[in-house]
């Protein structure tokens, strides 16, 4: 296995922390992770020790404010801000791995940024695979309370509102041990200007959904405490692609490649992968 690291100018000149697995072989396809919330791709070495030895390369970026890149912690002035940095990572990839199958693989806020990404972009990937994604606000949020995020986003956009519940990423008490140990994992509140662009996207993505068409896979734990399951099924029923699935994993938490049956898990991604190659895999 071959591990490099690096960073590289994003959106508002802050320098942005990528990186990326290699088979011993070349590799077959690649891999793009878009991580959740307040975590840092290197929370994916499940996923990787998985597909490595199949032959495909796994590339990770550091949202911004997130992780090892720089900004603000889980600030953004604008949600596009991350759909951008996807962007020219995307670009870096395509240098790096001319003509490749590139599938991208997000997560909870990873999700609903790849959705988004899948608006503009799903011409330069061969699928998605969409983990949890964070694509609905939740039933118990009222519109005052929306209403309420998006004037603290204006006037206090720093200000913390929420903070992730540890105890909800997994049934597994050493990941959640690992998670609010790990340095990376910002365990602050989240701020009202993040809060507020994120619901904006979900906006746009339960608006235009219809256009995606791309082969997509949805993962989903039915006893996810911090991402409700039926936005999973909302985005599997909205989009155009003929070539869709959804999982649904029951009594699973939120991080289902951190579940104690992540093996499981990991089989089925493969399974689909193989299914949606290109070409014959060995």
């Amino acid at each position: 296995m071959k591990h490099q690291e690096g960073f590289f100018n994003g959106v508002r000149d802050h320098r942005i922390y990528y990186q990326y697995w290699l088979p011993e072989t070349e590799p077959k396809a690649v891999l793009l992770v878009v991580h959740g919330l307040a975590e840092h791709g290197g929370r994916y070495m499940n996923l990787v020790n998985h597909f490595l030895p199949l032959g495909y390369a796994v590339y990770a970026v550091d949202h911004l404010g997130h992780g090892r890149s720089e900004g603000a912690r889980v600030y953004v002035e604008r949600f596009t801000d991350y759909t951008d940095t996807l962007s020219s990572f995307r670009e870096m990839i395509r240098g790096w791995q001319k003509d490749k199958p590139v599938f991208l693989v997000g997560h909870s806020m990873g999700g609903l940024i790849g959705a988004l990404y899948l608006l503009s972009h799903q011409n330069e990937l061969a699928g998605a695979v969409l983990s949890a994604p964070a694509v609905k606000a939740p039933d118990d949020i009222s519109p005052v309370t929306m209403f309420a995020a998006k004037v603290l986003s204006a006037l206090m956009p720093r200000l913390g509102l929420i903070q992730v519940e540890a105890e909800g990423v997994s049934r597994d008490p050493a990941v959640v041990k690992a998670y609010e140990t790990d340095p990376l994992v910002y365990r602050g509140k989240v701020t009202a200007r993040l809060g507020a662009e994120m619901i904006k996207a979900m906006k746009q993505v339960g608006a235009e959904a219809s256009r995606i068409s791309l082969p997509l896979l949805i993962l989903q734990g039915g006893a996810d405490r911090l991402v409700h399951p039926s936005g999973a099924q909302m985005l599997h029923d909205g989009v155009a692609s003929v070539d869709r699935k959804i999982i649904l994993y029951e009594g699973f938490y939120h991080e289902v490649f951190n579940e104690p049956e992540h093996g499981r898990v990991l089989r089925d991604v493969e399974m689909w992968l193989k299914a949606h190659f290109p070409r014959p895999m060995r």
